[in-house]
């Protein structure tokens, strides 16, 4: 899944930065946000790449063969 950094301005006028929502795409975490936030504008939207910031994922079947390969 991909990580989406939104800024928007809710339906009172209110700016809110830095809102982090995963999705699989970006019309997903959209969906998403317009779930918490309704009637909001959003202002800005960046993908932020999660493999160099350190997340990232184990498949299960690498974790398992990794276990299995041990002595």
């Amino acid at each position: 899944m991909l990580k989406f950094d939104f800024s928007l301005k809710t339906r009172d006028g209110q700016k809110v930065d830095n809102i982090q929502i995963y999705g699989r795409d970006l019309p997903d975490a959209e969906r998403k946000l317009r779930q918490m936030y309704q009637h909001c504008e959003i202002t800005s939207c960046r993908t932020i790449d999660t493999i160099k910031t350190g997340g990232y994922t184990v498949d299960i079947e690498d974790l398992l063969s990794l276990i299995a390969r041990q002595d």
